[in-house]
């Protein structure tokens, strides 16, 4: 119960790898907030959770929303201690090379994909710093290592950075900020950009040969929001079944 009386937000948590982290999160004690666009999986997901779950629709390309999301966790809860920003466009992401993805498409591609989580953390620092300080995880990806993933790998080689960069800033807060980057993972999302015929060459790619799980990633998540990784903060984990290795 290592997020016993706690309050932890996960963003874009109404299914796949977000709900994940919540029903974890919750199972160790924590008040768990649902931040979702969706209404209907985000009623769901915090239904699904019962007592000391909140569901709040959020729209993290919008940094008015996440603020109103911030002002009414605080009000609920009395603070704010933990964030996971988790949520992004990718189980509908258009397919296009950066030469030929259209503009408006994009600016509210990286509005969601990379400024989601500083719109999301700058809503929060308020609160956690008022209740001593707080950790944040941010949702990265393999693919911020390959020049092959276009403006998904663009954005999240932009969460990196991000992290790096926060982690300097907040640390005078008591807030610590880290990110996971995981590989090719086993969710609905997966399956409607990548065709079954297309992922077992990826599953032989990996040390570890086969996709991963929603599950795999939560231990991971759990550890770097976790006092047991106390004096971590702006580094990237790749979760990945060694897709990427970095000697």
């Amino acid at each position: 119960m290592r997020f016993s009386g706690k309050t932890a937000i996960v963003t874009g948590s109404g299914g796949g790898i977000g709900l994940a982290y919540a029903k974890a999160l919750h199972a160790e004690g924590a008040n768990t907030v649902i931040a979702e666009l969706d209404p209907v999986s985000g009623r769901a997901a915090a239904d699904g959770l019962g007592d000391r779950a909140l569901f709040i629709e959020t729209d993290v390309g919008d940094p008015g929303s996440t603020d109103v999301m911030a002002a009414t966790v605080k009000a609920a809860f009395g603070g704010i201690d933990h964030l996971v920003n988790n949520a992004a466009i990718f189980g509908d992401m258009k397919l296009s090379g950066l030469t030929q993805v259209d503009y408006d498409y994009l600016d509210r591609f990286m509005k969601v994909n990379l400024m989601g989580a500083l719109h999301c953390t700058r809503s929060v620092m308020g609160s956690m710093a008022e209740g001593g300080g707080g950790s944040i995880v941010n949702q990265s990806s393999t693919a911020a290592w390959m020049g092959i993933a276009g403006f998904y790998g663009l954005a999240k080689s932009g969460i990196n950075y991000l992290t790096a960069s926060l982690a300097h800033e907040l640390a005078h807060l008591n807030i610590r900020i880290n990110a996971i980057a995981p590989g090719p993972t086993d969710t609905e999302a997966l399956a409607r950009q990548v065709p079954a015929e297309f992922q077992d060459p990826i599953v032989q790619s990996l040390a570890i040969k086969r996709l991963g799980t929603p599950g795999d990633h939560v231990g991971p998540v759990l550890f770097l929001l976790s006092d047991d990784a106390a004096w971590m903060t702006g580094h990237v984990v790749a979760v990945d079944g060694g897709q990427i290795t970095r000697p």
